[in-house]
């Protein structure tokens, strides 16, 4: 199965810049990029930090230029969304009973369960018990099949002492739910803007470039 891993569109309203660049050129480059060479994926995965600030016209924003992708696309929230003005600008959007952007989807490469680790006003990333709740419930109903993590935040330090500080605070209440599943194969997440891979206590990880 092939699927695409986006994240950090940190799109602003208007067609202002952003550290110099512009979000929707960099954004529509990478849809008109994605729709030419890798058509044939089944989805696209988007980890968050869709926009700068929550601006409702920046969600607009997001909409009309992701509109133009050739496959399906899930989108979740970092610490630079507001979950409100997203879910206005996308009444679509997978929600959990508790309010929370986080889903699952069944694939035929297996689960893939989306964590929600915004804390609104924050820029750090939070697991609280409701999300633990959710997450455990959504491992149990996997079984033995093959999962896949997604979230914004990375759930463990990187050796950047500014992105460290507001990595996931609640990593060890999240390392106890998944560390040790031999059926957990990869954890993507966002928010660093660089690309880096590994592994974390056993569990395959990677991070991508932000669009900006």
């Amino acid at each position: 199965m092939k699927f695409l891993h986006i994240s950090d569109l940190h799109m602003v309203p208007g067609n202002a810049l952003l550290y110099g660049l512009n979000p929707q050129e960099r954004l529509r480059a990478c849809v008109a990029h994605i729709n030419l060479h890798h058509a044939d994926a089944e989805c696209a995965v988007i980890t968050g930090d869709l926009t700068q600030t929550g601006h409702p016209e920046a969600y607009a924003l997001v909409k009309t230029i992701l509109s133009d992708l050739t496959m399906p696309f899930y989108l979740m929230v970092g610490n630079h969304d507001d979950r409100d003005n997203f879910k206005a600008a996308f009444p679509d959007a997978l929600i959990d009973s508790n309010g929370f952007v986080q889903f699952t989807l069944d694939t035929d490469a297996g689960r893939f369960i989306c964590i929600d680790t915004l804390e609104p006003g924050k820029p750090h990333g939070t697991f609280c018990d409701l999300r633990r709740g959710w997450l455990e419930a959504q491992l149990s109903a996997a079984g033995d099949r093959p999962v896949y993590l997604f979230m914004h935040h990375p759930p463990f330090e990187v050796g950047l002492r500014r992105m460290d500080e507001i990595r996931l605070i609640d990593s060890e209440p999240f390392a106890d739910l998944v560390v040790g599943r031999p059926n957990i194969k990869h954890l993507f997440f966002g928010h660093l803007h660089r690309p880096l891979s590994g592994s974390w206590r056993g569990i395959p990880f990677s991070n991508v470039l932000g669009t900006n």
